[in-house]
């Protein structure tokens, strides 16, 4: 349990010292914006495709281990679906922060898996970690936009969501990195170890990008929808995605690479959907902070179960 925390903690060190930049006076607040789009545009995609690209995938039943993960990221959105009828009876949730809730729960922070996975586990790890999010990125958007359009009474705009997907820089690098795999030719050597320099740059910048994107502030009004959403990613579907995986006869290393995906908290980019598509994006701040706090506790305490269940 030791091991796993201190393993941990330079990530929330660095997510701690992003959110402090932000409210210090020697970083324009100009300046986070722009990190946010070179990270997005270029240190994500360039880590993602070299990771996919140089990992060692023998050793893994990748069929089962996508299998597993589709199953339950399907699940979790009809699950988190099914459950408006009873939020809305019970007055926990209201009309307008139900796409929040929804999206905080079905979403989550790949750049913080990739961050603990290569602290904690072999390449083939952050590997795993970075093919969960290329498998993932296209139904939990659709997903997200469907929902939050229709809770804000808007007109989705579809032809562009589809547009946006498709050149979805994330999407591109994993989808070019598995096409390069089933080449005969590798990538020129230099320009490997120029994209794994620039991959290790977007771990340290991403992180401090999601700190300072954090509101600390807003918890004081936290309510009964904010505490929903923190069980739904942080408890409810960890149990769900590691029981389906059990269920595929996933064992051993790969169990514990699908449960740190589990485990993360929501990312923030789902806030921008919910202030542009007029959702909830206070409550989408409030619960990302929250998550992200608690995570910091709660992915030890399932990492550490996992590993006793693949152990035993």
């Amino acid at each position: 349990m030791i091991a796993i925390f201190e393993s941990i903690l330079p990530i929330f060190l660095l997510i701690v010292a992003g959110n402090a930049l932000r409210h210090l006076p020697i970083v324009d607040d100009g300046t986070w914006p722009g990190l946010e789009q070179l990270c997005y545009w270029f240190l994500y995609p360039a880590l993602l495709f070299i990771t996919i690209l140089n990992a060692d995938f023998t050793s893994l039943r990748l069929d089962a281990m996508l299998a597993a993960l589709m199953i339950a990221v399907l699940a979790m959105i009809a699950f988190v679906l099914a459950l408006w009828p009873v939020l809305k009876t019970s007055g926990l949730v209201s009309h307008g922060q139900y796409s929040s809730v929804f999206q905080t729960a079905i979403r989550w922070n790949g750049f913080m898996a990739l961050a603990v996975a290569q602290k904690l586990f072999p390449p083939e790890g952050a590997a795993v970690v970075a093919l969960v999010m290329a498998a993932i990125i296209i139904p939990v958007n659709i997903a997200s936009v469907f929902v939050v359009t229709r809770f804000a009474d808007s007109a989705a705009p579809w032809s562009r969501v589809l547009r946006d997907v498709a050149r979805n820089p994330l999407i591109i690098a994993a989808a070019g990195a598995i096409v390069l795999r089933l080449t005969p030719f590798g990538l020129y050597a230099p320009l490997n170890q120029t994209l794994d320099l620039v991959g290790r740059a977007a771990l340290g910048m991403g992180l401090l990008t999601i700190g300072a994107g954090l509101r600390p502030g807003d918890l004081v009004s936290a309510d009964g929808a904010l505490w929903i959403a923190v069980l739904l990613k942080l408890v409810f579907f960890p149990v769900l995605l590691i029981s389906i995986a059990l269920a595929f006869g996933i064992s051993g290393p790969a169990l514990g690479y699908l449960a740190l995906c589990a485990a993360v908290p929501t990312a923030m980019n789902g806030y921008l959907l919910a202030r542009q598509l007029g959702g909830d994006a206070p409550l989408y701040a409030s619960a990302t902070t929250m998550q992200t706090i608690l995570a910091f506790f709660t992915i030890p305490i399932v990492l550490l179960i996992v590993g006793q269940l693949a152990s035993g």
